[in-house]
């Protein structure tokens, strides 16, 4: 019999010094208690962190203090730089009430799973099937140096960190039936959507603490419902929401413990001694609760506004589309490619939306920007977005998404210049591409082929937003603090000066690669009964300067007032 493993005392959170240094692992309890002295968890996959923290330390958290009824006392909390004397001993008190609730291998109640688990048959499958970036099934490459039969083998700290992934972002489509479960067919159930964070693109606020981040990501309100626990307190047979029964149900959450905590799959680890240690080697995932739409209470997401004067007809299955829908991130874009939806306000967006589609920023960014003046116009806010891009079927798994920004406070004041001015260099950015692109299909007019599709290939406006990324960053770092218009202005014409640099660096590639034919030009028909136009090398690199010129305004004044001015 393989021994317990106690994730409120067993060190498995691997946690850095706050002001920096090696990270160490730490029980549950020294990273709650003592939150202050520590960074953000390290975690193998950026998708983990999310995981860990709604899954169980905000949700410890929320259950043993509830949460601040308004600003002014999430303020209170969060100035002291630490949990108060009576906060330490009510989480000290509920770590010990709940002790037993928190035993990865418990054989009665093991956290986050089911204890007797069981196909009809008693298969079971490798480990590898709950680790994202283990390849299993038909995912195994044919000449890989691992097969599908090969043993995966996971220490507790890392079967509890995929635990909780799995719970938060495992694939969809058939899953193994198990007995206990009515629904089961054939030895499978089918139809399982993916877990509830790969609905959305996750938006996580991070402090130079532990103890700041969990409060950042804590929003403001009224106390929970009785109806609202956490998975661990759902475990009586009786109850029809139990997490510890096979069965399931398809249902809205009661708040938010029940939605930090949701158990979107039934599973078992199966833990063995071996001559390493304990290790979890076979694993069993089959169905679990399912949402049949993400709730307007989820505070860890961005959201898609649809116009609410009238009806909208959708293709979902209910046949009308909902109010607000998370919105996704997109592979290989940059996430200050979306400020839009980052710095859209609540109350704004709410007014926008009843007439037009739009964005609305996470409610812990509008609230973050409602306690932008306490907090300071300098604080270090950092925003970690993270997300998974499926593939067939969302059965698999294609890509995993992350990135993260410094995100100046007073951005999320509506009325702020350097709201104004943020969004003004990510459009700016986005002309710019446009521009290059432009300069591409003008290039490849003037030898006679057609200009790169907007969906194959990489086109060129691509590498000027690869360019650019590292200024806008370096920007966004340096508005922290900034308060004076002329600062501002002198910030965005830095930025100008040196995307007008870049911009051209890529351009100026373009225009060196083009063979001798292009110079000479070519007449092609712009439809019928329009004139032919002439594309050439000449007309198209004037083109592209004089629309380089209207988006960097300050920067072409800045050189048209200098003496001499440079040629590019």
């Amino acid at each position: 019999m393989a021994d317990g493993f106690s994730l409120t005392d067993d060190p498995w959170l691997l946690l850095p010094p706050a002001t920096g240094g090696a990270a160490q692992e730490y029980s549950l309890r020294t990273a709650l208690l003592e939150a202050h002295e520590f960074g953000d968890p390290v975690v193998e996959l950026p998708t983990q962190r999310p995981a860990v923290l709604r899954q169980v330390l905000l949700s410890v958290v929320l259950d043993a203090l509830g949460r601040p009824a308004d600003e002014r006392e999430w303020m209170d909390w969060f100035s002291t730089g630490c949990w108060s004397r009576d906060q330490r001993l009510r989480l000290e008190a509920y770590l010990d009430e709940h002790r037993e609730l928190f035993d990865l291998f418990d054989p009665v109640q093991p956290f986050g799973q089911v204890a007797d688990l069981r196909t009809a048959k008693g298969e079971t499958k490798n480990a590898g099937l709950i680790v994202a970036t283990a390849a299993t099934g038909n995912n195994v490459p044919l000449f890989a140096s691992r097969t599908e039969g090969d043993a995966f083998s996971l220490t507790p700290a890392q079967a509890a960190h995929w635990l909780l992934h799995t719970q938060c972002w495992d694939t969809a489509a058939i899953k193994t039936g198990v007995v206990g479960d009515p629904k089961v067919k054939a030895g499978k159930t089918t139809g399982n959507p993916t877990g509830p964070l790969g609905q959305m693109g996750v938006t996580l606020l991070t402090g130079t603490t532990l103890f700041e981040t969990l409060l950042l990501n804590l929003p403001v309100g009224a106390p929970t419902t009785s109806a609202d626990l956490p998975q661990w307190r759902r475990r009586e047979p009786a109850d029809p929401r139990s997490a510890g029964s096979p069965q399931w149900q398809e249902r809205t959450p009661e708040g938010l413990l029940d939605l930090w905590t949701w158990q979107s799959r039934r599973i078992r680890l199966l833990p063995e001694d071996t001559d390493e240690g304990l290790r979890v080697t076979r694993v069993l995932v089959a169905a679990g609760d399912r949402m049949p739409h993400t709730p307007e209470i989820e505070p860890h997401t961005m959201w898609r506004l649809e116009p609410t004067g009238g009806s909208v007809t959708s293709r979902s299955k209910s046949g009308t589309t909902p109010p607000r829908r998370p919105v996704r991130l997109q592979p290989g874009k940059a996430a200050w490619r979306g400020l839009d939806a980052l710095l859209a306000p609540e109350r704004q967006s709410r007014e926008a939306g009843k007439k037009t589609s739009g964005f609305a920023t996470s409610k812990l960014l509008d609230q973050a920007g409602a306690l932008s003046l306490d907090l300071g116009a300098a604080y270090p806010l950092r925003v970690e977005l993270s997300g998974i891009a499926y593939g067939n079927q969302s059965a698999v798994i294609d890509d995993v998404l992350f990135d993260a920004l410094p995100l100046p406070l007073a951005a999320l004041d509506t009325d702020s210049d350097i709201r104004s001015a943020l969004l003004e260099v990510a459009e700016q950015a986005e002309q710019l591409a446009t521009a290059v692109n432009h300069l591409s299909a003008d290039l490849r007019r003037a030898l006679g082929t057609d200009p790169i599709p907007w969906d194959k290939g990489q086109r060129p406006g691509e590498l000027v937003l690869h360019a650019l990324d590292p200024l806008v960053r370096r920007l966004l770092t340096g508005m922290r603090g900034v308060e004076d218009l002329e600062g501002i202005e002198a910030g965005q014409l830095a930025w100008e000066q040196l995307a007008w640099r870049r911009s051209w660096e890529v351009a100026d590639g373009l225009l060196q690669a083009v063979p001798v034919g292009a110079f000479v030009g070519r007449n092609a028909s712009q439809g019928e009964g329009k004139p032919e136009r002439t594309y050439r090398v000449s007309l198209a690199e004037a083109s592209f300067l004089k629309r380089r010129a209207e988006i960097l305004h300050r920067a072409d004044a800045a050189r048209r007032s200098s003496s001499p001015p440079d040629s590019q």
